[in-house]
C-alpha cells in the first residue's frame, strides 16, 4: 500500500525529522563537547564558558597521558570489568529461570509468587537493612558484595516472563514427545527464541554496573577492590595529584598537574563511557524487539 502524499502528512513529516533532529543534537551534542575539550589546550579550557565544538588551541593527548600514568585506572578498569561480566552472568542466569518458572502455567502457585516478588518493587528495606543484611552475611570488603545484593531484579523478571509466555506451548509440547528435560527446553529451545529480550537485560544490567559506584562505596573498604567510577570519582571530587612516573621535580609537577586537572575531568568521563559506547551499537538491533514483546496482541 502506498501512502498518500497529503499536505498534512508532508507537514508532519518536517516537524517530526526536525523534532528528532532536535533531540539527537541533545544527545551528540555533550558528548562532543566533553570529546573535544579533552584534547584542547587545558589553559584555554579552563576559561571557556561555552560548548566546545572544535578543540581549543593546539590538540594535545596530555590529559589522556597523566590519566593513564595512574595506576589505579587499570587496576580500576579490571575489577569493573569482572564486576560487569560476573553480574552479567549471574543476574542472566537467574532472571532466565526465574522468567521461566513464572510463565509455566502447570506451576500452581505461580501468581502467588509472581506477586510476592512483585510487591518487592514498591516496598523494600532500603539502604540500612541492606547493608545490615550484607554486613552478616560477612560480605563487606568482598567482591560477592558488589555481585549479589543486585543479582535479580523484578522488572527484569517480569520482562523475560513475558517474552516467554509468548512462545508457543506447542514447541515444548513437542520438546517433551521428544524426551527434553527441563533444561534442555530452557536452553535450546526457550532462551533462543527470547534472545532480542535477554539480549536487551544482558544491556540494562552491564551499563548499570558499569555506572555503579555508590555500593563500592558502602560495601568496600579497600581501594584494591574499587570498580573504575570510584577511582573516577576520587579524581572528579578530590583530584589527587597524579603521578606520571616522570623526572620532574614534585612542585613542579604539582603546577602542571593543577593547570591539567580541569582537563583531565574530561578525559576520565571519555575513559568512562567509551566502553559502553563501543558495545551499545552491537546490541541495539535487538533493543526494538526485546523491549517492545508482549506490547502487541493480535
Amino acid at each position: 500500500m502506498v501512502e498518500r502524499k497529503t499536505s498534512g502528512r508532508i507537514v508532519f513529516n518536517i516537524i517530526n525529522y526536525a523534532f528528532l533532529v532536535l533531540i539527537a543534537l541533545c544527545c551528540i551534542l555533550p558528548m562532543w563537547h566533553i570529546l573535544m575539550a579533552s584534547i584542547s589546550s587545558p589553559a584555554m579550557v579552563e576559561i571557556s564558558n561555552g560548548l566546545i565544538l572544535w578543540p581549543l588551541g593546539k590538540p594535545s593527548l596530555n590529559g589522556y597521558r597523566y590519566l593513564a600514568g595512574y595506576p589505579k585506572i587499570w587496576r580500576g578498569y579490571k575489577h569493573t570489568l569482572f564486576y560487569v561480566s560476573g553480574q552479567c552472568v549471574i543476574s542472566g542466569f537467574l532472571t532466565l529461570i526465574a522468567g521461566y518458572v513464572l510463565s509455566r502455567k502447570r506451576f500452581r502457585y505461580r501468581n502467588v509468587l509472581a506477586g510476592f516478588i512483585s510487591f518487592t518493587m514498591l516496598f523494600h528495606g532500603g539502604m540500612i537493612p541492606t547493608y545490615m543484611v550484607v554486613r552478616n552475611l560477612h560480605l563487606l570488603d568482598t567482591y560477592w558484595a558488589m555481585l549479589i545484593p543486585g543479582a535479580m531484579s523484578v522488572f527484569y523478571i517480569i520482562i523475560m516472563r513475558t517474552a516467554i509466555q509468548e512462545i508457543p506451548d506447542s514447541l515444548e509440547e513437542s520438546a517433551r514427545i521428544d524426551g527434553a528435560g527441563e533444561l534442555t527446553i530452557l536452553f535450546r529451545i526457550i532462551l533462543p527464541l527470547c534472545k532480542a529480550t535477554f539480549a536487551v537485560i544482558i544491556l540494562f544490567v552491564a551499563v548499570g554496573k558499569w555506572n555503579e559506584w555508590f555500593s563500592a562505596l558502602l560495601y568496600l573498604n579497600k581501594e584494591e577492590k574499587y570498580p573504575l567510577q570510584m577511582i573516577l570519582r576520587d579524581i572528579l571530587i578530590n583530584m589527587q595529584t597524579i603521578n606520571n612516573g616522570s623526572e620532574v621535580s614534585a612542585d613542579a609537577l604539582n603546577e602542571q598537574m593543577q593547570l591539567y586537572k580541569v582537563l583531565m575531568r574530561y578525559c576520565s568521563i571519555v575513559v568512562s563511557t567509551l566502553p559502553i559506547l563501543c558495545i551499545y551499537p552491537f546490541v541495539q538491533k535487538y533493543f526494538v524487539s526485546g523491549v517492545m514483546v508482549g506490547s502487541i496482541k493480535g
